[in-house]
């Protein structure tokens, strides 16, 4: 069981609610949700560590990532504006380690509920 804390600074506006269902998702494991969340053109750009572009290798990154499971996900922030968005927090590992992170999403459009990028900043701590 994934333990999930949001701040309450993160509201509920139909998109913070996507993007912490979106994180959720991630720290839980829910592939499903996630690939029906993304664009098929989809770029992932992990600063410093690789980038997927494309459904098909997102879904690949994704199947990998399962073997790592969460523990605690702590969300300090979610903010949108437009066609843009942004998660910040804290990721624990079952294994002991925890991350920092900054997650920047784009939409398809101002109000599309399909994610066409994300950049991500990812820092051990």
């Amino acid at each position: 069981m994934t333990k999930i804390t949001v701040s309450t600074d993160c509201g509920n506006a139909p998109k913070k609610e996507f993007l912490k269902e979106i994180n959720i998702a991630f720290a839980k494991g829910n592939s499903e949700f996630l690939v029906e969340s993304v664009t098929d053109k989809i770029v992932w750009n992990i600063i410093g560590d690789k980038k997927i572009e494309g459904k098909e290798k997102f879904t690949e990154e994704l199947e990998k990532m399962e073997k790592e499971k969460a523990s605690e996900l702590i969300l300090d922030r979610i903010l949108t504006h437009g066609k843009e968005g942004a998660v910040s927090g804290i990721l624990k590992m079952q294994n002991g380690k925890k991350y920092a992170f900054s997650d920047f999403y784009e939409f398809s459009g101002a109000k599309g509920t399909k994610v066409k990028s994300i950049t991500s900043y990812v820092i051990g701590i």
